[in-house]
Protein backbone atom coordinates (compact mmCIF):
# COMPACT_ATOMS: atom_id res chain seq x y z
CA UNK A 1 0.00 0.00 0.00
CA UNK A 2 2.66 2.79 0.96
CA UNK A 3 4.70 1.74 -1.60
CA UNK A 4 1.59 2.10 -4.20
CA UNK A 5 1.34 5.78 -3.00
CA UNK A 6 4.79 6.66 -3.39
CA UNK A 7 4.55 5.53 -6.98
CA UNK A 8 1.14 7.04 -6.94
CA UNK A 9 2.95 10.24 -5.62
CA UNK A 10 6.14 9.78 -8.10
CA UNK A 11 3.90 9.80 -10.95
CA UNK A 12 2.04 13.02 -9.79
CA UNK A 13 4.92 15.16 -9.40
CA UNK A 14 6.50 14.17 -12.67
CA UNK A 15 3.06 15.23 -14.61
CA UNK A 16 2.62 18.36 -12.78
CA UNK A 17 3.43 21.20 -15.26
CA UNK A 18 6.84 23.32 -14.87
CA UNK A 19 6.48 26.79 -14.34
CA UNK A 20 10.28 27.66 -15.23
CA UNK A 21 10.00 29.95 -17.57
CA UNK A 22 11.59 30.12 -20.99
CA UNK A 23 13.20 33.30 -21.87
CA UNK A 24 13.15 32.98 -25.43
CA UNK A 25 9.09 32.77 -25.49
CA UNK A 26 8.90 35.47 -22.96
CA UNK A 27 10.62 38.20 -25.43
CA UNK A 28 7.66 37.77 -28.02
CA UNK A 29 4.92 37.01 -25.14
CA UNK A 30 6.47 40.52 -23.32
CA UNK A 31 5.78 42.90 -26.28
CA UNK A 32 2.37 43.94 -24.50
CA UNK A 33 4.35 44.99 -22.02
CA UNK A 34 6.75 47.46 -23.98
CA UNK A 35 4.63 50.26 -23.92
CA UNK A 36 5.08 51.06 -20.60
CA UNK A 37 8.13 49.12 -19.15
CA UNK A 38 10.24 49.23 -22.15
CA UNK A 39 11.43 46.81 -24.96
CA UNK A 40 13.88 44.96 -22.45
CA UNK A 41 12.35 46.03 -19.31
CA UNK A 42 14.07 49.39 -18.24
CA UNK A 43 11.13 51.94 -18.80
CA UNK A 44 11.69 55.17 -19.57
CA UNK A 45 8.49 56.33 -17.50
CA UNK A 46 9.49 57.42 -14.04
CA UNK A 47 6.22 55.83 -12.49
CA UNK A 48 6.79 52.53 -14.13
CA UNK A 49 8.89 49.92 -12.81
CA UNK A 50 12.07 49.15 -14.33
CA UNK A 51 11.49 45.21 -14.82
CA UNK A 52 15.15 44.39 -16.11
CA UNK A 53 17.34 42.35 -14.14
CA UNK A 54 14.55 41.28 -11.51
CA UNK A 55 14.39 38.17 -9.96
CA UNK A 56 12.54 35.81 -11.72
CA UNK A 57 11.04 34.33 -8.74
CA UNK A 58 9.76 37.52 -7.41
CA UNK A 59 8.50 38.77 -11.08
CA UNK A 60 6.50 35.64 -11.13
CA UNK A 61 5.21 36.42 -7.70
CA UNK A 62 4.25 39.43 -8.64
CA UNK A 63 2.48 38.68 -11.77
CA UNK A 64 0.43 36.19 -10.06
CA UNK A 65 -0.45 38.39 -7.33
CA UNK A 66 -1.70 41.34 -10.02
CA UNK A 67 -3.91 38.22 -11.92
CA UNK A 68 -5.50 37.16 -8.83
CA UNK A 69 -5.42 40.77 -7.42
CA UNK A 70 -3.67 39.90 -4.41
CA UNK A 71 -1.55 43.28 -5.53
CA UNK A 72 -3.77 46.35 -6.80
CA UNK A 73 -2.55 47.98 -9.56
CA UNK A 74 -5.39 49.56 -11.94
CA UNK A 75 -2.64 49.91 -14.90
CA UNK A 76 -2.37 46.14 -15.10
CA UNK A 77 -6.01 45.85 -14.86
CA UNK A 78 -6.93 42.87 -17.91
CA UNK A 79 -3.45 42.83 -18.98
CA UNK A 80 -2.94 39.24 -17.77
CA UNK A 81 -6.57 38.15 -17.92
CA UNK A 82 -5.55 35.88 -20.61
CA UNK A 83 -2.27 34.75 -19.81
CA UNK A 84 -1.66 31.14 -17.59
CA UNK A 85 0.76 30.57 -15.02
CA UNK A 86 3.35 29.48 -17.67
CA UNK A 87 3.32 32.62 -20.11
CA UNK A 88 3.92 34.74 -17.02
CA UNK A 89 7.07 32.22 -16.09
CA UNK A 90 7.98 33.12 -19.42
CA UNK A 91 7.76 36.81 -19.35
CA UNK A 92 10.03 36.98 -16.20
CA UNK A 93 12.60 34.33 -17.38
CA UNK A 94 12.94 36.99 -19.97
CA UNK A 95 13.36 40.44 -17.78
CA UNK A 96 15.11 38.42 -15.69
CA UNK A 97 18.15 37.69 -18.14
CA UNK A 98 18.49 41.79 -19.36
CA UNK A 99 20.37 44.32 -17.98
CA UNK A 100 19.19 47.00 -16.11
CA UNK A 101 19.79 50.50 -16.13
CA UNK A 102 21.07 52.44 -13.24
CA UNK A 103 20.03 56.20 -12.77
CA UNK A 104 21.23 59.49 -11.21
CA UNK A 105 21.09 59.87 -7.73
CA UNK A 106 20.95 63.81 -5.82
CA UNK A 107 23.88 64.23 -3.49
CA UNK A 108 21.66 66.26 -1.47
CA UNK A 109 19.91 62.91 -0.10
CA UNK A 110 22.03 60.10 -1.30
CA UNK A 111 24.22 60.18 2.12
CA UNK A 112 20.67 60.21 4.50
CA UNK A 113 19.59 57.17 2.19
CA UNK A 114 22.52 55.65 2.08
CA UNK A 115 22.43 55.46 6.05
CA UNK A 116 19.07 53.74 6.08
CA UNK A 117 19.73 51.32 3.40
CA UNK A 118 23.16 50.19 4.77
CA UNK A 119 22.51 51.04 8.29
CA UNK A 120 18.80 51.04 9.18
CA UNK A 121 17.54 53.22 11.83
CA UNK A 122 18.73 51.15 14.78
CA UNK A 123 16.71 53.35 18.11
CA UNK A 124 13.97 52.95 16.25
CA UNK A 125 14.69 49.08 15.15
CA UNK A 126 14.57 49.66 11.39
CA UNK A 127 16.46 47.04 9.78
CA UNK A 128 18.94 47.61 7.31
CA UNK A 129 17.58 47.36 3.58
CA UNK A 130 20.64 45.76 2.39
CA UNK A 131 19.81 42.23 4.91
CA UNK A 132 17.55 41.62 2.43
CA UNK A 133 18.13 43.46 -1.01
CA UNK A 134 22.03 42.84 -0.62
CA UNK A 135 24.48 45.83 0.02
CA UNK A 136 24.77 46.18 -4.15
CA UNK A 137 20.75 45.97 -4.29
CA UNK A 138 20.58 42.97 -6.44
CA UNK A 139 18.22 41.51 -4.23
CA UNK A 140 17.87 37.88 -3.27
CA UNK A 141 17.07 35.38 -6.08
CA UNK A 142 16.42 32.12 -4.12
CA UNK A 143 14.29 34.04 -1.12
CA UNK A 144 12.37 35.79 -3.44
CA UNK A 145 13.47 39.51 -2.29
CA UNK A 146 13.58 42.05 -5.69
CA UNK A 147 16.41 43.57 -6.78
CA UNK A 148 16.17 47.62 -6.21
CA UNK A 149 19.21 48.70 -7.88
CA UNK A 150 18.42 51.54 -10.25
CA UNK A 151 14.75 51.45 -9.81
CA UNK A 152 13.25 54.72 -10.44
CA UNK A 153 12.82 56.88 -6.92
CA UNK A 154 9.39 57.74 -8.10
CA UNK A 155 8.62 54.27 -8.19
CA UNK A 156 9.83 53.02 -5.11
CA UNK A 157 8.72 55.97 -3.71
CA UNK A 158 5.37 54.72 -4.28
CA UNK A 159 5.80 51.69 -3.29
CA UNK A 160 7.28 52.05 0.33
CA UNK A 161 4.28 54.83 1.18
CA UNK A 162 1.84 51.89 -0.34
CA UNK A 163 3.03 49.84 1.98
CA UNK A 164 2.73 52.23 4.68
CA UNK A 165 -0.64 53.19 4.01
CA UNK A 166 -1.67 49.39 4.53
CA UNK A 167 -0.02 49.10 7.90
CA UNK A 168 -2.14 51.93 8.58
CA UNK A 169 -5.34 50.56 7.52
CA UNK A 170 -5.65 51.71 4.13
CA UNK A 171 -7.22 48.93 2.58
CA UNK A 172 -6.02 50.23 -1.00
CA UNK A 173 -2.30 49.90 0.38
CA UNK A 174 -0.28 47.43 -0.38
CA UNK A 175 -0.47 44.11 1.26
CA UNK A 176 1.30 41.38 -0.80
CA UNK A 177 4.46 41.21 1.34
CA UNK A 178 3.46 38.25 3.21
CA UNK A 179 0.35 37.69 5.42
CA UNK A 180 2.16 36.60 7.89
CA UNK A 181 5.66 38.44 7.92
CA UNK A 182 4.32 41.61 7.06
CA UNK A 183 8.22 42.60 6.50
CA UNK A 184 7.75 45.48 4.38
CA UNK A 185 4.51 47.38 6.11
CA UNK A 186 6.38 46.94 9.10
CA UNK A 187 9.63 48.89 7.73
CA UNK A 188 7.78 50.97 5.73
CA UNK A 189 5.33 52.13 8.82
CA UNK A 190 8.24 53.56 10.92
CA UNK A 191 9.44 55.58 7.90
CA UNK A 192 8.83 59.07 7.18
CA UNK A 193 8.34 60.82 4.08
CA UNK A 194 11.51 62.25 4.19
CA UNK A 195 13.25 58.89 4.59
CA UNK A 196 11.32 57.25 2.37
CA UNK A 197 12.24 59.86 -0.94
CA UNK A 198 15.70 59.48 0.65
CA UNK A 199 16.18 55.82 0.48
CA UNK A 200 14.31 55.74 -2.80
CA UNK A 201 16.73 58.82 -3.95
CA UNK A 202 19.48 56.09 -2.65
CA UNK A 203 18.26 53.07 -4.92
CA UNK A 204 18.32 54.85 -8.40
CA UNK A 205 21.74 55.55 -8.37
CA UNK A 206 22.76 51.84 -6.55
CA UNK A 207 24.32 49.52 -8.34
Amino acid sequence: MKKSLLVMLSTLLLAAPSFAGDASKGKAKSQSCAACHGADGNSAAPTFPKLAGQNEKYLLKQLKDIKSGARSVPTMAGQLDNMSEADMADIAAYYAKQQGSVGQASAELAAKGEAIYRGGIIERGIPACSGCHSPSGKGNASAGFPALSGQHAAYTEAQLKAFRAAADGDETGRMNDGEETKTMRTVAFQLSDNEIKALANYIQGLY
